[in-house]
């Protein structure tokens, strides 16, 4: 993504009650910067304990608009309601914290941290193909990351699928360590403060306050 930023949602140390809440509010939240003229996109998610909960999510959103859309979500944002399960339970305010977070960077390997093997390529493709060594295996050394390819009959053509297909794994894996920095630094101090939240929704419809 050219422009944006990223932003991680998070229940915090708050019970079930919290990860239901951030489930509810995640889409909630993408509608708004649709509306805003971001488009935003998943990149990795905690499921929390109970079904249909959400513990964390990390958001890319692309578009010039951002810095203004993330100062009006960043910080805590309650919910008032009812616990959807406990029904009895007395408290009725729940939390969950969001923070624009950096997005990780493209990961740029040098020729030395990467091993690649040639293999006997196999299965459809004709004679040719299961004849000469077109497969392809690329590894990262520095993570131990791998990935290999063989659909196509040349060797060149191999290596750049298994080049790209790595690329991915390494970036994948850059979007979870960037969930989990910022998750344990959620969990390791309240950052869900009563009372001083930035967005405030009300009842099952999750309309906000004024």
């Amino acid at each position: 993504m050219s422009a944006g930023g990223w932003l991680q949602l998070s229940a915090g140390r708050g019970p079930a009650e919290c990860a239901w809440v951030l489930a509810r509010l995640l889409p909630k939240l993408i509608a708004e910067a649709g509306a805003a003229g971001l488009r935003c996109e998943v990149r990795a998610q905690q499921a929390g304990a109970q079904p249909g909960t959400l513990q964390s999510v990390l958001l890319a959103c692309d578009g010039a608009a951002f810095p203004a859309f993330a100062a009006r979500w960043c910080g805590s944002v309650q919910w008032i309601g009812h616990s959807p399960f406990r029904p009895q339970h007395k408290r009725r305010n729940w939390f969950i914290g969001i923070e624009s977070v950096q997005p990780p960077q493209r990961h740029h390997w040098h020729a030395q941290e990467l091993h690649m093997q040639t293999l006997r390529a196999s299965g459809p493709g004709g004679q040719h193909v299961n004849k000469t060594d077109s497969a392809v295996r690329i590894t990262h050394l520095p993570s131990g990351l791998s990935s290999v390819a063989r659909a196509e009959r040349s060797q060149a053509r191999n290596r750049a699928l298994a080049l790209h297909k790595l690329a991915q794994q390494l970036d994948a894996r850059s979007s979870e360590a960037a969930a989990h920095s910022v998750e344990a630094r959620w969990r390791c101090h309240d950052r869900l403060q009563r009372g001083d939240a930035v967005r405030v929704f009300v009842g099952p419809e999750f309309r906000e306050r004024d």
